[in-house]
């Protein structure tokens, strides 16, 4: 079940991540991508708090006893020229997402909506 659920969100995992490539800003100031960040999880109905200067904290909770889960995602990007060509590269001179920051930020904003769907099963 969770192997085609995570299948059927490939495409938007890949739109995300292309999103956020698009516009990798430095540690603590992570403007535009908190913004994006904010909008898929108010998008999507995810409870989340935003967090002092950059980023948010989705709190999604279950509906049966147990562990607590948690995922984290770094947002920042590095300070390196991009020069790929790809028709979703970094548009801010100097900065780019080199480090994967993008795909997982994508992952995890994914991942939070796929259990925010599926709470009732959830811890």
């Amino acid at each position: 079940m969770w192997k085609k659920i995570a299948q059927d969100h490939q495409t938007l995992i890949v739109d995300l991540r292309r999103q956020l490539h698009r516009i990798p800003e430095i540690g603590n100031q992570e403007f535009k991508t908190t913004a994006l960040i904010r909008s898929f999880l108010e998008t999507h109905h995810i409870p989340h708090r935003m967090l002092e200067g950059t980023g948010a904290l989705a709190d999604i909770p279950g509906r049966t006893p147990g562990a607590v889960w948690a995922v984290r995602a770094d947002i920042d990007a590095l300070p390196i020229q991009e020069d790929t060509g790809l028709e979703f590269s970094s548009t801010h001179p100097g900065v780019m997402h080199a480090c994967g920051h993008d795909a997982h930020t994508a992952v995890a904003l994914v991942l939070a909506k796929i259990l925010n769907e599926n709470r009732d099963r959830l811890p």
